[in-house]
């Protein structure tokens, strides 16, 4: 296993689909890096995909197969893996975003950092990443 990991949260695979930056990182770091993608990260990313897609005028079939191709770099995470951890990540997470427990609780699971654009995530006791500064944790 790569010495350096990430669970993904849900937009950094819809950015991956949309746009090209996440994609290359995550096809030019799949070797080195473990991205673990929680299962219901997977699932909002598939669920919130096809009208995003469809409101650009793209193709929703090709935007599941990219999705698919880019969770296929990654490591899915069942909930077993990090149910233990769902109550400690909703105190973590209080009110911000309830729902994004699964992502925190990965986290803490793995002991690994978060990649995502949610603020929510800033604060909760886990190192948290963004697009626009992954770069740092990549080369580091």
């Amino acid at each position: 296993m790569p010495a350096k990991a990430l669970v993904l949260d849900a937009n950094i695979l819809i950015r991956a689909v949309l746009g090209r930056r996440v994609r290359r990182i995550l096809e030019s770091h799949a070797d080195t890096i473990s991205f673990f993608i929680p299962e219901t990260a997977y699932a909002e990313a598939a669920e919130h995909l096809a009208a995003l897609v469809v409101r650009r005028g793209g193709d929703p079939a090709k935007a599941e197969r990219l999705l698919r191709a880019m969770a296929g770099l990654g490591t899915l995470v069942s909930a077993e893996i990090y149910a233990e951890f769902e109550a400690e990540a909703q105190k973590r997470l209080g009110t911000r975003d309830p729902g994004d427990w699964p992502i925190l609780a990965a986290a803490l699971a793995l002991g690994c950092p978060i990649w995502t654009e949610d603020t929510d995530f800033f604060g909760c006791g886990v190192a948290t990443w963004t697009s626009a500064s992954i770069d740092s944790f990549l080369t580091n």
